[in-house]
């Protein structure tokens, strides 16, 4: 029986054949080319073992390759050897750009306007496979109708576009916000708090109750609630696209809250604090007068960005069924123990961290089924990043910018809602 390896190689080498305009550009051992028109079979088979490494050969478009996780997600791919095209909103391209000079043509960005409507035929051009990460931020998009424009129009866009080009492998970042029904308890420091019960899991099943745009509309959800419905919606939408489309194989990944450092090419010459995505929950844990998190539960951005990779070379759903994956670090968390391990390792930061004790959480770790993560996506608990480089790098990175903008002379005002 053929590994899952080679089946994998096997895979690509039919989607390579069946790709108009892509040239097979390898170089054998003896520095010979191996042309597109007389490679045969055997010959790739006999080159990828000896190199190992596929990933030159493919071109995956990414889009949110400016925000928090797809810079993560750009970063390890470039790394890796992939080629990718990124669509970038055209006022940031310049600068973008600069941000990855080192990595020469190995990264093509596409400037657009509006994702929820741009037409790019030429953007899907060659492109292998498509790994949709652009939605609103929460926290920055209170209107819901501007909250489905920009999450489930922009997603089923990009899908439609793909499938169009003859695309069929699709990658997109949900939330672990579209699976449960929360309930929330306020404490008496005014946090609020994620209610899930110790008897509950979470299946690739459950969702969120707001999951169609006329239930939206009569409940107009605001902040938060929003961009929940929103993301449920926009997943909802994709899975009906998937059931009438069953050649595109789908992965959606839904993690809760994610931390982590910034990618190298994660820029905020400005304060924007929203734009720190989800660090900012930390970030607001640097002020004596700050709030916690309103749950325990997160991934690692590094860890979350690499599933999305994987999810590239997951299994097909026809073997491992619906690809709807809840994923989240196995680690406790203890913010108690947090701020210890931050005044510890960090003692200049003693006097500004938060006064208030945290609140009590009913879970101190996302409940989810490792053993479903591990089968699809290939990711061992033993393989998340631990929670202390996670806490670490996340303030780091947070405070980085803090002194970027404080240099420039900016004043600081970190948002507590």
């Amino acid at each position: 029986m053929l590994s899952q390896v080679v089946l994998k190689r096997l895979n690509k080498w039919s989607l390579f054949k069946e790709q108009p305009g892509i040239v097979l550009k390898i170089q054998a051992e003896k520095n010979e080319p191996i042309s597109d028109s007389t490679t045969t079979l055997n010959q790739f088979f006999l080159f990828s073992m000896a190199s190992n490494n596929t990933h030159s050969l493919e071109l995956i478009l990414l889009t949110g390759a400016t925000g928090f996780l797809g810079s993560h997600i750009l970063t390890q791919m470039l790394e890796q050897g992939y080629r990718v095209r990124t669509l970038v909103r055209e006022k940031k391209v310049s600068q973008f750009k600069s941000m990855y000079q080192r990595f020469g043509d190995q990264l093509d960005v596409v400037p657009i306007v509006d994702i929820a409507t741009d037409q790019l035929p030429d953007a899907f051009k060659g492109v292998t496979a498509v790994i949709h990460t652009a939605a609103p931020l929460g926290g920055r998009v209170n209107d819901i109708d501007e909250s489905v424009k920009g999450a489930v129009d922009g997603a089923l866009n990009v899908i439609r576009q793909a499938e169009k080009a003859g695309i069929t492998r699709v990658v997109l970042t949900s939330s672990f916000a579209t699976v449960i029904n929360p309930q929330y308890q306020l404490t008496d420091q005014g946090n609020r708090v994620l209610v899930i019960s110790s008897q509950y899991t979470p299946t690739d099943q459950d969702w969120y109750s707001v999951d169609t745009r006329e239930k939206a509309h009569e409940t107009q959800p605001h902040g938060v609630d929003a961009y929940r419905a929103a993301k449920t919606i926009a997943e909802k939408e994709v899975w009906e696209f998937a059931e009438s489309h069953p050649h595109v194989d789908i992965t959606v990944l839904n993690p809760p809250i994610f931390y982590g450092p910034f990618a190298e090419g994660f820029s905020l010459p400005t304060p924007d604090y929203y734009a720190l995505s989800t660090n900012l929950y930390y970030y607001r844990l640097t002020v004596p007068n700050g709030v916690y998190p309103m749950s325990s539960f997160y991934i690692d951005v590094r860890d979350i960005a690499k599933a999305h990779i994987l999810a590239l070379d997951a299994p097909s759903a026809s073997i491992v069924g619906r690809k709807r994956i809840i994923i989240a670090s196995p680690h406790e968390v203890d913010y108690n123990e947090v701020i210890d391990l931050i005044k510890t390792k960090r003692p200049e930061l003693a006097d500004r961290l938060i006064k208030t004790p945290p609140p009590v959480y009913p879970r101190k770790k996302m409940p989810y089924n490792s053993k479903r993560v591990e089968e699809v996506l290939g990711m061992k608990e033993s393989d998340f990043a631990s929670l202390e480089s996670t806490i670490l790098e996340t303030i780091d990175g947070v405070l980085g910018f803090e002194k970027q903008w404080m240099d420039a002379g900016f004043k600081i005002d970190i948002p507590l809602e």
